[in-house]
Parts: structure tokens; sequence; C-alpha cells
């Protein structure tokens, strides 16, 4: 067991110095455009981490709710703001509802949003998750906007360095990444939206 784990472990590590080291094609953000986005950072996208240079698009295969293999690849096109969570992990469940909320307020316009589900839980017990999510409150928040998708082998963790969970990654319409954010956020708050639509016009005016 103790070699699995550091086996595991070692994966992890491995996968985010090979993140670190390989920037995609150099179509990403300009300096200046950099610099103007750090600088309007506000509220939770304070966390915001904007790269200087884009970081090349995650291959691993995951699954739909359906078994369906898919890859981040499948959805080029839009903006993507991609989510990875767990059912056992407390900050995701804080942060799914205002997910889910921005998905429903932008989807339309874009731009698109995923959560990708990297533990070992079943799509039954994700679809249980996304019913009934438990707020500070007491109250239960049903999710209605994002779809189930999973990734139980936690490889692509290793392919991209996500180190803990909740992280969210954004990326370009090539699916290659341009900015990460460690932790929770109030996803569909004022600030956040303000930060995605800011990102959004600087892709686009790069690629118009």
């Amino acid at each position: 067991m103790k070699t699995k784990v550091a086996g595991f472990i070692g994966a992890i590590l491995y996968g985010a110095l090979a993140f670190g080291a390989t920037p995609a094609a150099a179509t990403g953000l300009s300096a200046a455009e950099i610099a103007s986005l750090k600088a309007a950072r506000a509220g939770d996208m304070t966390k915001l981490i904007i790269h200087d240079a884009p970081r090349a698009r995650l291959e691993t295969p995951f699954e739909t709710g359906r078994g369906a293999e898919v890859r981040i690849a499948d959805f080029g096109g839009k903006m993507m703001v991609v989510n990875f969570w767990a059912t056992w992990c407390p900050p995701c469940r804080k942060e799914m509802p205002s997910l889910d909320r921005l998905r429903g307020a932008m989807a339309d316009d874009g731009f698109d949003l995923i959560a990708i589900s990297m533990d070992r839980a079943s799509t039954e017990k994700i679809k249980d998750f996304f019913l009934g999510i438990t707020q500070e409150d007491g109250s239960d928040y049903r999710v209605k906007n994002l779809d189930i998708y999973r990734e139980p082998t936690l490889r692509i963790g290793a392919e991209g360095g996500i180190l803990g969970m909740p992280i969210t990654l954004i990326l370009d319409r090539n699916g290659d990444e341009v900015a990460r954010l460690q932790g929770e956020a109030e996803w569909d708050s004022p600030e956040s939206i303000a930060m995605l639509k800011a990102i959004r016009a600087a892709l686009d005016s790069n690629e118009s």
C-alpha cells in the first residue's frame, strides 16, 4: 500500500513539474493585457494566477455521466472554466452553487463551464451530491446547470499539476490554460464575472 501511495504522489509531483515546464504555443495574452488583468483583480479573484504564457491543453480523458470518454479538446471553440472538485471536499461543496449559477448565467455568451469530479465517487453518488448540497444556513441547493464529469483514475491531476482541491482553470478557445485559481471562490460574484469577461475580451482581441 505504501508503495502505491508513494507512486501516486510521485506521479502528481512529476506532473506538476512537467506542467510548469511545458508552455503552449505562444498565442496567449500580451504582456500589457496580462498586467491590466492582474491590476483589475478584486474580491476572490485576487487569488487568480494569470500566466505569462499559456499552458498546454490537458489531454487526459475523463468520463461523462453516461460513461462516455471525452477530452478537453472536445469542448473547443469557447473560453472555458474547468473546475476540479471532489465529493469529500468541504470547500468544493461550498463553491459548487456559485459555479452552477455562473454556468446558467453565461453559458450562451461565448463561454462554457464544466466541473470534473476527481475522486472515485460513482456517477450515482455525484448525482446525489448535485441533488442536495447543504449550505451554511442549513438549506439545500440543487444543481441545475452543470453536467456530470468524473476522472476516477486521478491521472488528469498528475498531468495538470492539480495539487489540492478545489482548483479552477481558465482556458482559451484552444483549451490552453491562461489562468488558474487555487481554493474556493464565489464564481458568480460581480468581481468574478467582470474578470472572466475581461479575460474573454482580451482573448477575443488576440484571435480576431
